[in-house]
């Protein structure tokens, strides 16, 4: 297993892309410890079912990271009980949809808050170890919202386009420490709330889920499929391999060919 002995963080894992990414990084032998929301006894089947497939240690930490001080403390205690970090994938997010003038202050203030503060924040507390070890991988999840815009979507926009940005920025800090800091930017991935969406989308339409799920993908996609959780994971992976060990400070596509448009 190519991350054996390797410690990874992933935010918002608890259930879609950061879940797929936690199972691809404990396949591949690393301890992982998880975060996000959910009914506390699904948690912990969860990371006991993971921990117990993949033979590595799995924790959960249940920080709320929208608070600055929580997102210090969940790298802290990964440190602490499960003896280092290696790798931060910073994923979690949340998504709020009006145009600009009806826009709520306070979804504005949750939004930037989790989406683009936490990441600051984590990536604040874990780069000294990193740069302590010379070796870490730092993954920011952000979108293709972070290369382009869509309607009614302000603070999601401005929230990933600042997590591109500030993956440059740590890139060229820890050039040459050893650690790199790449964005993934996924177009529509088959999460459980997508397929809710579709589920919604179809019984206000009368049509099918089948139907709906073209007609979402249309919307931005030239190619019509859904990217899914594990992909994602997969590229996390080959991003953490010694054959990505130059890539960084890049916006990584992962989108059907949403921004080559």
């Amino acid at each position: 297993m190519a991350l054996a002995g390797k410690v990874a963080l992933v935010t918002g894992s608890t259930s879609g892309i950061g879940l797929g990414i936690a199972r691809a990084l404990a396949r591949e032998g690393a301890d992982v410890m998880l975060t996000g929301l959910g009914d506390a006894d699904q948690i912990e089947q969860l990371r006991d079912e993971l921990a117990v497939e993949h033979s590595v240690r799995v924790h959960f930490n249940g920080a709320d990271l929208s608070q600055s001080e929580q997102v210090t403390a969940a790298v802290s205690a990964t440190q602490r009980e499960l003896g280092g970090l290696d790798i931060l994938v910073n994923n979690a997010g949340i998504q709020f949809v009006s145009p600009i003038e009806d826009f709520p202050d306070e979804k504005w203030q949750s939004i930037i808050a989790l989406n683009l503060s936490a990441t600051f924040y984590a990536m604040k507390a874990a780069i000294p170890m990193m740069k302590s070890k010379r070796w870490g991988r730092i993954i920011n999840v952000a979108s293709a919202h972070g290369l382009v815009a869509s309607v009614n979507k302000i603070a999601y926009v401005a929230a990933k386009h600042g997590v591109v940005g500030a993956t440059k920025v740590a890139a060229l800090e820890v050039a040459n420490d050893g650690v790199t800091v790449n964005a993934i930017c996924p177009g529509w991935v088959l999460t459980p709330l997508v397929e809710q969406q579709l589920r919604d989308r179809a019984a206000a339409s009368g049509d099918d889920v089948a139907t709906e799920a073209q007609r979402l993908l249309s919307e931005k996609q030239p190619m019509l499929a859904f990217t899914s959780p594990e992909a994602i994971g997969a590229m996390v992976v080959f991003l953490c391999s010694d054959a990505a060990a130059t890539i960084t400070g890049s916006p990584l596509s992962i989108d059907g060919g949403w921004v080559a448009q």
